[in-house]
């Protein structure tokens, strides 16, 4: 039987969300368990986020607790959205240096794993670290990119995002951490991404731009910076040139399986 799909919650005239009984349990089960997770996994500047925004533990927190602290730290703030919005939409926000939030969370039967991005993979995944300025910057940079590259180039920009922001790993004194929030938001990828199975690259980032990736899988490969400052400097480069290298050198093979053929 088909699920039935999400349905984002539309914040009141005062701007919060009536979140029910279950959705609050829903939270606090995935932000406690979460948050046993990432001593030793989790990356300093990411941590240091995370107690900057001292979210909520017993409900979901309201988008104005951590707009304020975004604002008072790098400039951002969040806009509340639904569950999937236009390429176009997503970069524009990026680029105004505001994060989109979609306003539903996971049903408990999809505690382990969502597709769409629900208010905990970006609260919880991404917003610490958009205390960061060298994060920030790079994240407005990369939605100005967005808002001005055509379809094909957008194509080759997801894969930045997707082993940055998403799955970004830093090779730090201590060893390999994690500031990407597709990993920090997700349990099973969190104990995964760290182990012996995937491979870790250095960042290339023409390498970045010619590597395939699947949404519905743990990852193969990770790209990991030497620090997360590095991603301040990276803004700074001229990406559109590599993505334009990229395109002409083409992808790389993938490191995984075709994803099956749905049944007809």
């Amino acid at each position: 039987m088909k699920a039935t799909p999400y349905v984002a919650h539309a914040p009141g005239p005062d701007g919060r969300i009536p979140w029910s009984e279950v959705e609050n349990a829903t939270w606090q089960t995935l932000i406690a368990r979460q948050s046993a997770e990432l001593p030793g996994r989790a990356c300093d500047e990411y941590c240091a986020g995370l107690a900057r925004l001292n979210l909520p533990r017993t409900r979901v927190p309201q988008l104005a607790e951590v707009g304020q602290v975004l604002e008072a730290t790098t400039g951002w703030s969040v806009a509340a959205v639904p569950a999937l919005i236009s390429f176009d939409r997503f970069f524009s926000l990026l680029a105004q240096r505001r994060f989109p939030v979609a306003t539903f969370i996971r049903r408990p039967e999809d505690l382990d794993y969502l597709q769409e991005p629900d208010i905990f993979h970006e609260i919880y995944g991404h917003c610490p670290l958009l205390t960061n300025p060298a994060f920030a910057h790079f994240t407005q940079v990369y939605g100005q990119l967005g808002l001005a590259a055509c379809k094909e180039e957008r194509v080759y920009l997801a894969r930045l995002y997707w082993f940055t922001v998403e799955f970004g790993l830093l090779r730090t004194a201590a060893g390999l951490r994690i500031y990407g929030g597709g990993i920090l938001s997700s349990i099973g990828e969190t104990r995964y991404a760290l182990g012996a199975v995937p491979q870790v690259a250095e960042f290339d980032l023409i390498e970045v731009l010619r590597t395939p990736y699947r949404i519905d899988i743990m990852q193969p490969l990770y790209f990991a910076l030497g620090r997360l400052d590095d991603l301040f400097e990276l803004a700074e480069r001229d990406i559109m040139g590599a993505v334009h290298q990229a395109m002409r050198l083409g992808l790389r093979a993938p490191l995984f399986p075709p994803k099956p053929a749905l049944a007809g």
